[in-house]
């Protein structure tokens, strides 16, 4: 497949040796010495080489990113930034790197802690146009967040906040499915199970929006038919292209808003005693929010069911529980290695957390205490 240009929120490069774009992007994008945000393992398999390659020399390169960005990581980059006279970003990555590049093209923008710029705390009028310019390379097939408006990462109070703005977009996305052939087949599927409860969570969101339905619907079949194909064999070039379009299309309709998958697993991202992966957390909690959710939305569950080719009265929730186990993901948040104890907490916020108003079903703290119990057994 050769790669294509698609403009839609932002100017995206879809294709095997998409990379090859770059020098004339960064070129449009007036950016003539970027930092490269990464992390140490890409670094270490080549990954990071093999997307710069084009540019024919290495840029300065912060790869100090944690699986779950924080704050702290941010102000170093920040420094790194400055003290390097860079002029825009490139992140090379999953949703870790990605995040913590629009984190940092805000802070050597703006003023402040970051906090004061989360949608939660009123931050959204706060960012303007003059976020620095960044571009987003993806090495996983789940996140979303190279067309994603938004940054989640942990600020320095401890809150996992989301900073959300249409100027944190990246103002180019650049999928090369190569870039993901390496990947492992466990963090082949958590990031797959990402990108298909992002598509879930979308297309569920009583938001109106038809575009974005039509969207995340048929990322949601992309994903369910080439999941198992891509864990199975990371070399399988056309299960890592169709993985990887339905990533895209997945951040694509963040627009709509994400549910009550997300707003668990926000929280639980900031527990550093066991820095829980991201999409494995929401493949884990999925299931169980699927059941919860359904008499909330049921034509739409229906629809689902159509377009996946199933029964009518198929159970999505336990569907769910069986292409986990089969594809090698636990079972349950104990599984994990997270206590118990923390429900109350966790419960409290997810209340607070942004995803929550756009679940199809109305949210009370004791609906989330009753489904991470769930999710703990």
């Amino acid at each position: 497949m050769t790669s294509s240009v698609i403009n839609y929120l932002t100017t995206i490069h879809f294709g095997e040796d998409a990379v090859t774009v770059l020098p004339g992007e960064l070129s449009a994008l007036s950016i003539s010495r970027p930092l490269i945000v990464t992390d140490k393992p890409l670094c270490a398999v080549g990954v990071v080489d093999q997307a710069l390659a084009p540019l024919g020399e290495t840029p300065p390169i912060f790869d100090a990113t944690p699986s779950n960005p924080t704050e702290e990581a941010c102000d170093r980059a920040a420094a790194m930034y400055r003290q390097e006279g860079c002029d825009g970003l490139i992140a090379i990555g999953g949703g870790s790197p990605i995040d913590l590049a629009k984190a940092i093209a805000l802070r050597v923008t703006h003023d402040g802690p970051l906090a004061q710029y989360a949608v939660i705390e009123g931050g959204l009028a706060r960012i303007t146009a003059s976020v620095a310019p960044v571009i987003a390379v993806p090495t996983t097939s789940g996140t979303g967040a190279e067309v994603g408006r938004a940054s989640l990462l942990t600020v320095h109070d401890g809150r996992k906040l989301g900073i959300i703005s249409p100027y944190l977009i990246p103002k180019r996305a650049i999928c090369d499915p190569k870039l993901t052939y390496g990947l492992p087949p466990y963090l082949t599927a958590a990031t797959g199970m990402d990108a298909l409860t992002h598509c879930f969570e979308t297309f569920l969101s009583p938001r109106y929006n038809p575009v974005a339905d039509s969207i995340a619907l048929d990322g949601l079949v992309r994903a369910w038919r080439n999941i198992r194909g891509a864990v199975a064999n990371g070399g399988d070039a056309d299960a890592r292209r169709e993985m990887m379009m339905a990533s895209l299309q997945g951040g694509l309709t963040f627009q709509k808003g994400l549910g009550a998958v997300h707003s668990m697993s926000h929280p639980l991202g900031s527990v550093k005693s066991v820095n829980p992966h991201h999409g494995t957390l929401n493949a884990v909690i999925l299931p169980h929010v699927l059941a919860y959710n359904e008499n909330a939305a049921s034509e739409k569950y229906g629809t689902i069911r159509k377009a996946l080719g199933l029964e009518p009265d198929a159970d999505l929730g336990a569907l769910i529980t069986e292409l986990n186990a089969e594809i090698g993901l636990p079972k349950s948040l104990a599984e994990m290695g997270l206590p118990r104890d923390i429900i109350p907490a966790m419960s409290k916020a997810a209340m607070a957390d942004h995803s929550t108003p756009t679940n199809p079903r109305a949210m009370t703290e004791a609906g989330f205490i009753e489904l991470f119990e769930r999710s703990f057994s």
